[in-house]
């Protein structure tokens, strides 16, 4: 090997990182620009498969890849959000939202003003000024695609021309000759390569890339191609290692989708390449092996719809029900753990939709403890408050979980806007495990008053209940402006939590005067300012929350004192 064949092997090897490298930011580039519109598509997604596969090839297509739909995929069923027989659609889609990729590297071939030494430099550096010198959010994100895009082409270009002084070299017709001959060979090939780089995309660019040099007959490439069809099965199936039983059933119904229209469209292929051994050897341009790709994988998809229920029921009788593992435990945050599964980390977008999910769930749990609190308060039932202190338990725990995840999430390739709502997340959870905590202090004081037979008088449970009604007004208020993203129901919260202030100072003031008048008792007293105290630090608490959606509009409410 000479020196010039040593630095063709460098411009390939360069060429091929180039190329996973800018498909990796344009994919991520495209996320960042669409996760919204993803996040609606999967809301679409109903029982009608023809609709769940309308949305795995949409959401693919945004993403740019069938791996990371199919590992989302596996997490949605783990979780519990998406049933198999939803799962079947979109992962038929996901195949054909995955042809995209090809037909962006056979642009090449569409004319001289697509090759990508024409347009890719110009492309990169109008991407590179916009991600460098706008501070448009939306400006960056299509800078982020450009420059993915540029590089992607300038990486196919690299090793486009390291090949071509080799496009007449006996190595390459022997090589694709016997490939083709034996058509098992051929498959294999393609679901090493592609398991290898974990992207059925980037195996199929790389064949385009050597079709593109004519050195690529019809025969190998076919087989080839079905073979990393089967390839880009592993990342969901190593993603299933585990997980449960559905979720692995999830993966095989992939594996066996892949398989089972490879092997039918390879047998009719061999046929038909059999028929017409000159079709066979002759040289396969990059569009010509898009539009089979492209073909495959639509027919592939028509012809197993019908079958979708028996995939499902195979998948059943692969991964088989395990009795030992059904007997699970089965807690709050047992469950939000099981939401948010780290596939889901897959998509960014998906992430954040689901952890605000079970910030939501935190935040309703922490509001039933309050008001159990406030009712054992009322009845002095003791297995009420019993039950508050077994809540709190659980609402510190979800605080631990969702602390864990969100500190996942916030490494992941967010945008400016997200990492704030990411960091707000983290002060919402906190403000929350603190509602949580004077729900537990009213729990106790009910308690005590239960033991010590502490009792108000009618005029003293009446104000009790009216400020106990503001805060509860105010907490609700917050926890619909953070699952809703209103900032008008930000702005009724703060109306609910100035009444709560007044009604505090107010009420402080006239059971001082009873207490000096001796028209109630000091235990009795002393309790009520306690619980006076404790709501409204509760409703100081749900304006923080509600103060944080309205930061994430640039209108932040006035801070309040920490406690």
């Amino acid at each position: 090997m000479s020196i010039n064949d040593v630095g063709m092997l460098f411009s390939f090897i360069g060429g091929l990182g180039m190329f996973l490298y800018g498909m990796n930011i344009m994919a991520d580039g495209l996320q960042k620009s669409a996760g919204g519109k993803m996040q609606k598509l999967m809301g679409f997604l109903t029982k009608n498969r023809l609709m769940a596969i309308l949305v795995g090839a949409g959401v693919t297509a945004i993403i740019q890849s069938s791996s990371a739909t199919t590992v989302m995929v596996v997490g949605f069923v783990n979780a519990g959000m998406l049933e198999l027989a939803q799962a079947v659609g979109v992962i038929m889609g996901a195949n054909i939202g995955t042809t995209i990729t090809a037909w962006i590297v056979s642009m090449s071939e569409w004319g001289s003003v697509m090759k990508p030494e024409f347009f890719a430099p110009l492309l990169l550096g109008i991407g590179a000024f916009l991600v460098l010198f706008t501070k448009s959010e939306k400006k960056k994100k299509i800078g982020e695609i450009l420059v993915g895009f540029s590089i992607l082409f300038i990486g196919l270009s690299f090793m486009s021309d390291a090949i071509k002084p080799y496009r007449e070299a006996p190595i390459f017709a022997q090589a694709f000759a016997v490939l083709g001959r034996n058509p098992v060979l051929a498959v294999l090939a393609g679901a090493v390569v592609t398991a290898i780089i974990q992207s059925s995309s980037a195996s199929v660019g790389i064949l385009q890339t050597l079709a593109l040099n004519g050195v690529v007959n019809w025969q190998s490439a076919v087989f080839i191609t079905l073979g990393q069809n089967i390839g880009t099965c592993v990342t969901a199936l190593i993603s299933s290692a585990g997980a449960g039983k559905n979720a692995k059933r999830a993966s095989v119904i992939h594996l066996l989708f892949n398989v089972i229209g490879a092997v039918v469209f390879g047998i009719i292929m061999f046929i038909l390449f059999r028929f017409n051994a000159a079709w066979g050897a002759a040289a396969i341009n990059s569009v010509e092996i898009s539009v089979f790709h492209t073909i495959f994988n639509v027919l592939n998809t028509l012809m197993l719809i019908p079958f979708a229920n028996k995939l499902v029921k195979l998948s059943t009788y692969i991964i088989r029900d395990d009795k030992e593992a059904e007997i699970a435990e089965i807690t709050p945050a047992g469950e939000m753990r099981r939401h948010l599964d780290e596939r889901i980390l897959e998509n960014p977008a998906f992430a954040m939709d689901t952890v605000m999910g079970e910030v939501n769930v935190m935040g309703q749990s922490a509001l039933e403890n309050l008001k159990a609190a406030l009712e054992g308060v009322e009845t002095g039932n003791k297995e009420l408050i019993r039950s508050v202190f077994d809540k709190e338990k659980i609402i510190n725990e979800m605080e631990k979980v969702l602390t864990s995840f969100l500190v996942r999430v916030d490494n992941l390739s967010l945008t400016e806007g997200q990492h704030k709502v990411v960091k707000n997340l983290f002060y919402t959870i906190s403000d929350l495990e603190r509602v949580g905590d004077h729900a537990e202090n009213i729990a106790e004081l009910a308690e005590n008053m239960r033991k010590d037979e502490i009792s108000f008088s009618k005029k003293g449970f009446k104000d009790l209940k009216l400020i106990s009604s503001e805060t509860i007004l105010a907490l609700e208020s917050a926890l619909k402006a953070r699952e809703l993203s209103s900032t008008q129901d930000a702005i009724q919260e703060a109306d609910y939590e100035r009444n709560v202030d007044k009604l505090e100072d107010e009420l402080r003031e006239k059971h001082i005067q009873r207490l000096s008048k001796g028209k109630c008792e000091p235990e009795s007293g002393v309790v009520f300012l306690d619980l006076i105290s404790n709501l409204e630090r509760i409703a100081d608490h749900a304006t923080n929350i509600a103060g944080y959606v309205v930061s994430e509009y640039r209108k932040p409410l006035p801070a309040l004192d920490e406690e």
